[in-house]
């Protein structure tokens, strides 16, 4: 019988969605129970902290539209100075960690100053404490996020790259369900069925995530160790083409796909004039998640065997698709099936852009990679979040996701043609 335990088992099973062969070195279980301790102990970092920070973030568009009465213009405003200024010290913090060679202290620091951040949202009473506060919460992880791929990327071999980011990645959409669950939850109970945020709610679930937001922080202090690098670091500079040519043109495969690439805000915004009561937006995040922690690992291993431009071009049909499908949407339900796309995109392209970096680049420049790659996203991300904020109040609110979803297509476009013809698929 089709629907018996076995085909549960492995519906749910993320590493089983990729077991294709009987080689023990592709059984994604095995290889995750084997993936090192700094892998562990950097996606329980990410876990708890996306458990505290999509509590909230996720809910702060309709904070500020229910409660503040902002326009999607100052959404995305805040939504892209906040990446903006996140990516310049993701810059500095890369380069400093190769130069110094050490990554955990300073991925503890960003993590330490996001926990921080996060009570001021308690006593936020206008649009502008809120944006100081989310900016100063995006500077924390400006400061770690750098140093922490690299940290990781340095823990294993390239064979492994894929599945360590794509768990990670896994373990950070795990955390950011759970977190929605909880906000889910509150807002069930303190408000039901309402189609505005309330107040008393928003207040509430900030309180409930300030405690796994220090959890992060201790586990990545406890939990992590240095790795010692395989060459000798040198003192790296900000010169791109320092890191070869392949990575600065994926530089500029990135950057086109990002400028269409605006905050999520938006779409948690699409959902609500769809219909979507608050409540539901959360369900509905929680499947997004669900989706994108079963879709990573699986498809961080694929990568390790099939190339990462292969999972990246995937993922961004996927976008594309939903993206466009966004733009015309009518009914509700259209909002709930285009989210569980939007899961497929993040797990195909997210860890794999990431790993698809650490392959492009010599090892002692990692961090120095990582950081200029998260700053051409984060610099981007304001403009992106602009135009769809302008798009949004001069048209449609359907038009900033065509413009994203022609944005995708054109980038697909770009990486087939940019292919390698080496025999190594990651390089």
């Amino acid at each position: 019988m089709l629907l018996d335990r076995g085909f549960f088992k492995f519906l749910f099973s993320p590493a089983r969605l990729i077991a294709m062969d009987q080689k023990p070195q592709s059984n994604p279980e095995k290889r995750i129970k084997k993936l090192p301790r700094n892998v562990w102990a950097v996606s329980i970092t990410s876990f708890f902290m996306d458990v505290s920070s999509e509590m909230v973030v996720n809910i702060l568009p309709l904070f500020l539209t229910n409660i503040l009465g902002v326009k999607p213009g100052v959404i995305g405003l805040i939504d892209g100075v906040a990446e903006s200024t996140a990516s310049l010290l993701k810059l500095f913090s890369g380069w400093i960690s190769d130069k110094l060679g050490k990554r955990k202290w300073l991925a503890v620091a960003g993590y330490a100053l996001s926990a921080l951040t996060k009570p001021f949202f308690y006593i936020a009473g206008n649009w502008g404490l809120v944006a100081g506060v989310r900016w100063a919460d995006r500077i924390g992880k400006g400061i770690r996020t750098a140093p922490r791929d690299a940290l990781v990327a340095d823990s294993v071999d390239q064979e492994n790259r894929g599945i360590a980011f794509g768990f990670h990645r896994a373990m950070d959409s795990a955390g950011a369900m759970l977190g929605i669950v909880v906000a889910a939850i509150v807002a069930g109970l303190l408000q039901k069925d309402a189609n505005q945020l309330g107040l008393h709610t928003f207040r509430v679930i900030v309180l409930i995530s300030l405690a796994p937001a220090f959890l992060s922080v201790l586990s990545l202090a406890i939990g992590a160790k240095e790795m010692a690098t395989k060459e000798q670091l040198k003192s790296p500079n900000f010169q791109i083409i320092n890191l070869g040519k392949p990575f600065t043109i994926f530089l500029v495969i990135i950057g086109v796909f990002t400028l269409g690439n605006s905050s999520d805000s938006f779409l948690v915004l699409r959902s609500q004039t769809l219909g979507v009561s608050v409540v539901g937006i959360l369900v509905m995040l929680v499947m997004f998640n669900l989706i994108y922690s079963l879709v990573s690992t699986p498809a961080g291993s694929l990568s390790d065997r099939i190339g990462r431009k292969r999972l990246i071009l995937f993922g961004w049909v996927a976008y594309a698709i939903v993206y466009l499908g966004f733009a015309f949407a009518d009914q509700t339900w259209h909002a709930w099936v285009l989210y569980v796309g939007y899961g497929i995109y993040y797990g195909l392209g997210h860890g794999t852009a990431s790993a698809l970096v650490s392959d492009l680049v010599p090892e002692n420049l990692r961090g120095t990679a990582y950081g200029i790659y998260h700053a051409v996203i984060g610099v981007l991300a304001m403009p992106a979040s602009l135009i769809a904020g302008i798009l949004w109040e001069k048209f449609t609110p359907g038009a900033p996701f065509f413009f994203g979803g022609m944005t995708a297509i054109l980038a697909a476009v770009l990486i087939i043609f940019w292919m390698p013809k080496n025999k190594n698929p990651h390089q």
